[in-house]
């Protein structure tokens, strides 16, 4: 029987296998002050920070790099990629956005966080306006577990709380979650789905709701284990590929012999 001691380095070992990539516009933190105090080095440093000291090889990526980050060379060689986003979607190119949902339709795993709700790469693999109401009061969130037999859910109490948090409450326009591991309530009054499992092609998507860049709520542990079970539970499979949007390229001879056509086979109909 396998020791808790063994299992722990059968985990870490897989996770150094899994490359995260976290990509965040960056631009909070250096234009005011009291962000950079939270995130001194970027919302991308903390999680990225939290995600290696958990045995994962992380690499960041912001919006300003060649390629705003997300060359096809840096997709190749990312099993998962985390994205936070707020004021710069419309600023982020469509050929990237392209480039990225190839790659999750192809297996690679996708963490969209908080406001990433609008970015266009969530938006075009929800395929609906992903709106939901809002607001910014300092108050309390409490996330319950309510499915506690999911990966994400693993090394969690039945809820956790965020001390100070911005409302995000139903409706969220998004279609029926494959699976929903949390449910939010807040302290106003709202409920909201905050954490969304998605499968799109070979590729995991999970929409974690916590995050706004103006609360430490990347430093608190059980916002980065959440983060950490995510990324496991959204590497890639290695199934069998398929190669989708070239139909024609799929096709393939029979695996068992066919009658000819005009064999004499009635038609009915």
């Amino acid at each position: 029987m396998e020791s808790g001691s063994q299992r722990e380095g059968s985990q870490r070992e897989e996770q150094a296998r899994i490359r995260v990539t976290v990509w965040n516009e960056f631009l909070h933190e250096r234009e005011n002050e009291f962000i950079a105090g939270i995130y001194p080095e970027g919302i991308h440093g903390a999680i990225a920070q939290a995600l290696r000291e958990r045995g994962f090889p992380v690499r960041t990526a912001t919006l300003d790099q060649p390629e705003q980050g997300l060359s096809q060379a840096v997709l190749d060689e990312t099993d998962v990629l985390i994205w936070w986003g707020h004021k710069a979607h419309a600023q982020v190119q469509d050929a990237v956005v392209e480039r990225v949902h190839a790659r999750v339709l192809a297996g690679m795993g996708l963490v969209v966080l908080h406001s990433g709700h609008h970015s266009k790469i969530f938006r075009k693999l929800m395929g609906t306006s992903c709106s939901l109401r809002w607001r910014e009061a300092d108050e309390r969130e409490r996330i319950w577990v309510v499915d506690p037999a999911h990966p994400i859910a693993a090394g969690l109490g039945h809820y956790f709380e965020i001390p100070e948090a911005e409302m995000y409450g139903e409706f969220f326009d998004v279609p029926a979650p494959d699976a929903l591991v949390f449910i939010s309530w807040f302290q106003g009054g709202e409920v909201f789905r905050s954490g969304c499992c998605y499968h799109r092609g070979h590729g995991k998507v999970f929409y974690f709701r916590p995050g706004h860049e103006t609360y430490p709520i990347y430093h608190q542990p059980e916002v980065q284990q959440v983060l950490a079970n995510a990324v496991r539970w959204a590497a890639p499979s290695r199934g069998p590929s398929f190669l989708y949007g070239q139909a024609a390229v799929n096709v393939r001879e029979p695996l068992e012999p066919l009658p000819e056509r005009g064999s004499g086979r009635t038609r009915v109909g």
